[in-house]
């Protein structure tokens, strides 16, 4: 397994399937979804619905080997102990007219297990947009290689366990890649000759009385993510509390900022620093009179407006900040989670990070890259462990989309090697982040 895995949108798979057989790739296609079937559902009573494409095409192939009965796009669903969904494929765009919605409906409240021809009936296969209503699979045997839809949600969430299944395609250029644990072994070692300034120095802003706590996140991840040295800078009532929590890091106050900014070599701008007007000011200027890489998060998103700097900046909100920066409903945002980033690429022409329960990391120019999520990190104080890490990564002088993307992946493993599945706080994945780096040696 490499650090990439393609991700196809349907112009893509396409343009790899142009040349090639028609009757050969179906068959090749039908062919896995039976053996698939045979092997996760013997002896099942087996319905095919079917639409009249090519991807009912591959629907009637597995069929017809599995012996099951195949159902019309509208027509009635009979009982099964499994259903075969081939109604739509990668060239499905929209809603689902009135019968194949009712076939949708119909898959949907059988109560029994799906399996999905390419892509569940109802997903964009090159956005994972979900107009209408969709199949929701149990498993999704893809061809030749992943779709996007497949690995954005809301897509994502509607196709359980996806297969991929060759039929004979050459692996082509993606505009789109999944990114794997892989990747994490990018991390610059520390150098013989280096020093703690050297191993990377994140300064961090943030700690507004009542949210230190996100400020202290924020730091014990940039060390733990193999930064040499931290520097705080919170407001003067919030430093007692924050020299308390912390040891390592060294602590200022707000208005020496930009001396602090002097020997650092990355700023993590947001944590608890709070929404004032005064705040937003600190950070627009920090922005604009420091020549550091800056990862951009929290409180420093709020009412964020666009700064023409030459040093790489990140920005890293969930869909409710990133809806407020484009001036849209959040739940617009969940529906439409690559077109969102890519408004706000055009708009901050900066890395764009969006969590969620996948991760989507867009920059000016360059392939999109995402990585599965995990529900562990839905929990308070995540979100400013991440901004650590980042930090961590840009001052380490990584490529900027290259350190967001290897900090996302570094944050979901150390998330997953928590040993506990209930009751994960953000300390315990700041906890396993040396051992996420030291596995990649």
């Amino acid at each position: 397994m490499g650090e990439f895995e393609p991700l196809y949108t349907a112009d893509e798979m396409k343009a790899a399937e142009s040349g090639h057989d028609v009757e050969t790739m179906m068959e090749r296609a039908g062919s896995a979804v039976a053996a698939a079937v045979s092997r996760d559902y013997p002896g099942a009573r087996v319905v095919a619905v079917c639409g009249k494409g090519a991807n009912g095409g591959d629907g009637r192939i597995a069929a017809e080997k599995v012996g099951a009965e195949v159902v019309e796009v509208g027509a009635e669903l009979p009982a099964a102990g499994v259903v075969i969904d081939a109604i739509f494929g990668t060239g499905f765009r929209g809603e689902p007219r009135e019968q194949a919605a009712r076939s949708i409906e119909a898959i949907r409240s059988a109560g029994v297990p799906v399996v999905s021809v390419d892509v569940p009936s109802g997903v964009d296969a090159s956005t994972g947009e979900v107009s209408g209503v969709s199949v929701e699979a149990t498993t999704t045997i893809t061809f030749h290689g992943e779709k996007v839809g497949l690995a954005v949600a809301p897509g994502s969430l509607q196709a359980g366990r996806v297969e991929v299944a060759d039929i004979g395609l050459e692996q082509a250029e993606t505009s789109h890649a999944r990114v794997t644990s892989e990747i994490v072994r990018r991390v610059p070692q520390r150098r013989r000759d280096g020093n703690k300034y050297r191993s990377g120095s994140v300064l961090v802003v943030g700690g507004a009385p009542g949210m230190t706590g996100a400020v202290c996140l924020a730091a014990e991840a940039a060390f733990r993510a193999d930064a040499g040295y931290v520097t705080v800078c919170a407001p003067r009532e919030s430093l007692p509390v924050v020299e308390n929590r912390l040891l390592e890091a060294v602590k200022r106050p707000l208005e020496e900022a930009f001396e602090a900014a002097e020997r650092a070599g990355a700023l993590a701008l947001g944590p608890g620093l709070g929404r004032g007007e005064e705040m937003k000011q600190l950070v627009r200027r920090l922005l604009k009179e420091t020549k550091l890489p800056a990862v951009v998060d929290a409180d420093a998103l709020f009412a964020f407006e666009p700064v023409e700097r030459d040093a790489p900046t990140v920005l890293t909100p969930h869909s409710g900040e990133l809806a407020r920066l484009l001036e849209v409903e959040t739940a617009w945002v969940d529906a439409h989670r690559l077109e969102a980033v890519h408004r706000a690429l055009e708009r901050f022409k900066c890395v764009v990070l969006l969590k969620g329960s996948d991760t989507i990391v867009a920059a000016p120019g360059a392939r999109t890259l995402i990585t599965a999520g995990t529900p562990r990190l839905a929990t308070a104080g995540t979100g400013d462990v991440l901004t650590g890490i980042v930090g961590a990564f840009l001052a380490k002088q990584m490529e900027p989309q290259l350190a967001t993307v290897v900090a996302a992946r570094v944050h979901i493993d150390a998330a997953l090697a928590v040993p506990h599945q209930r009751g994960l706080v953000a300390s315990d994945v700041i906890a396993q982040l040396p051992g996420m780096l030291d596995a990649a040696l």
